[in-house]
């Protein structure tokens, strides 16, 4: 039987909201294995002197727990 486990992370990205998803994923390998997917929870963005400065996606990360 298997178990999937998640957990949500928020990448950050000063280039764009698939390059924050990135940043997340690639965060989230350095520590976990069989890592099988991700959803996008939300976007959104920090805003400073009316430019985005920051781009931030939420990721919701799914992993196979393995004995």
């Amino acid at each position: 039987m298997a178990v999937i486990k998640t957990i949500d992370l928020v990448g950050v990205s000063t280039e764009s909201w698939r390059d924050a998803a990135r940043q997340a994923l690639d965060e989230a390998t350095k520590t976990l294995r069989d890592v099988e997917g991700f959803t996008v929870l939300e976007t959104s963005a920090v805003v400073r002197d009316g430019d985005i400065a920051e781009y931030h996606t939420n990721v919701r990360i799914r992993f196979r727990i393995t004995r």
